[in-house]
């Protein structure tokens, strides 16, 4: 996979002046492009007009490629698209704030989440529905007995259950299909969000008639080596056609009156305004390639890879490792890894592993506070201290983790990379003298500003 990835061998620099060849280990957070979405992106640019109704051969060719995605992505997570629609939008973020808005709920029903989820998949059904949290276990696993609890306790009365696939603080995958099973045993159905696990794991929502079948399903191309601002939200299609969507005007219609509107079917209708014809496209693309080049495949060597990883970070006296630590047990979670290096503030030592060894890591909450608070096992009076703190606009000292995340192509070398960063922090063999950011948290090398112009710089106008 190393040779499909665009800009793999690009080198940066160092705080020394030297250039490095880059090691991204954020891929949970993004993932480098494939050189085919890329080069079909820079392909179809001479071609590119706007889709739907227009009659020229630009447009006919454009509106090809643009319905074409939805059937690869249907194809991607094994939807029906006589019963299902895929509907792109912006990110899984947006496709979650969507369903939050357009599922219809009385007022005595409640939406499941738990308190593993990213904030994308807990804040629209806090602020839209009432919202009950499935608790994480000690070691940051799903509580499977307090969520069996929930179903009995709500049962008729439950919305939606709406999950991560995957963790993107902890790694650990879900079992979902096991658990969309208890949730239609229940009268309810159950919505994945999958932003984390497309690029990892291959996804089936299986039919209808299957009690494991998935309903609802949010997947990003960002993460999924498509980096063209598009995700897509898929789902039963009579969930969208009894109301009107929640943005209107061009696209969204077959007609309108002075009195009345007539709504078009799906996904149209769910789609406004001028699409990102490119960013569907580039994210099909990606959906292809990664089929072809087969998710078990990319499964097995992300386990070893993890495995690996565990078992060199478990070695090194003053790493925590946070979720699982077995490296016998990689295989139940993606390749995301959080820990922290004892006496070491976790924005510091990411900071260093960027400005100093070209190392990209992401370090923080991860979007995940509440999840991240109980990983740390934080007591209530540091919690009360730290967000007195915030609210007084200084987040120096906050809580958090550094996280190492895989993509598809990262390898052995790539962790060995980080393994000597904790090796070097930890006996201060480093050159750089750090300050913090009140503000923001993030610590700054002293003396030194990024000169990004011999790497990227907005053209010259003509």
């Amino acid at each position: 996979m190393r040779d499909c990835i665009y800009g793999l061998n690009r080198k940066v620099p160092l705080l020394d002046g030297s250039m490095v060849r880059y090691v991204n280990l954020d891929n949970a957070a993004s993932t480098p492009p494939l050189k085919n979405v890329v080069d079909g992106i820079n392909a179809l640019a001479p071609y590119y007009s706007s889709v739907h109704r227009g009659t020229g051969f630009k447009s006919r060719l454009c509106t090809e490629a643009y319905d074409r995605a939805h059937t690869v992505i249907a194809e991607f997570v094994g939807a029906d698209l006589n019963i299902n629609t895929v509907i792109f939008v912006k990110n899984a973020t947006e496709a979650i704030n969507k369903l939050a808005h357009r599922l219809k709920t009385p007022e005595d029903h409640v939406v499941i989440t738990t308190r593993m989820e990213h904030h994308s998949n807990d804040l629209p059904w806090r602020y839209n529905h009432n919202t009950v949290h499935v608790r994480a276990t000690v070691d940051g696993r799903f509580d499977e007995v307090h969520f069996d609890s929930l179903l009995k306790e709500y049962k008729g009365k439950i919305a939606l259950v709406s999950i991560t696939g995957a963790s993107n603080v902890t790694g650990y995958i879900q079992p979902i299909h096991h658990l969309a099973e208890k949730v239609h045993a229940a009268g309810a159905k159950i919505m994945i969000d999958a932003a984390q696990l497309a690029p990892h794991r291959k996804i089936d929502m299986r039919p209808d008639d299957d009690p494991g079948h998935l309903d609802f399903l949010a997947i990003a191309g960002h993460k999924m080596y498509a980096p063209y601002g598009t995700g897509a939200l898929i789902g039963p299609k009579s969930e969208f056609l009894d109301s009107a969507p929640d943005y209107c005007g061009g696209g969204t219609v077959h007609m309108v009156t002075p009195d009345e509107v007539y709504w078009a079917g799906m996904p149209d209708r769910d789609e406004a305004g001028s699409p990102n014809v490119m960013g569907a496209i580039a994210m099909a693309i990606a959906a292809e390639t990664l089929m072809k080049k087969g998710l078990d495949l990319i499964a097995e060597h992300e386990r070893e890879l993890t495995s690996y990883a565990l078992e060199k970070l478990g070695a090194i006296e003053g790493v925590t490792v946070y979720g699982e630590t077995d490296p016998l047990r990689a295989s139940e979670k993606v390749g995301v890894i959080p820990f922290n290096l004892q006496d070491v503030d976790h924005a510091l030592l990411a900071a260093i592993a960027g400005y100093e060894f070209g190392v990209g890591v992401r370090n923080g909450c991860f979007c995940a506070h509440p999840y991240v608070v109980e990983l740390l096992q934080l007591e209530g009076s540091e919690i009360h201290k730290w967000r007195n703190q915030f609210k007084n606009g200084d987040k120096t000292g906050m809580p958090g983790m550094v996280r190492m995340s895989f993509g598809c192509y990262s390898n052995h070398e790539d962790v060995d990379r980080l393994l000597e960063v904790l090796e070097k922090v930890k006996m201060n063999e480093y050159s750089g003298k750090y300050y913090q950011l009140p503000e923001t948290g993030e610590f700054l090398p002293e003396n030194y500003i990024d000169d990004f112009s011999d790497h990227w710089k907005y053209p010259d106008s003509f």
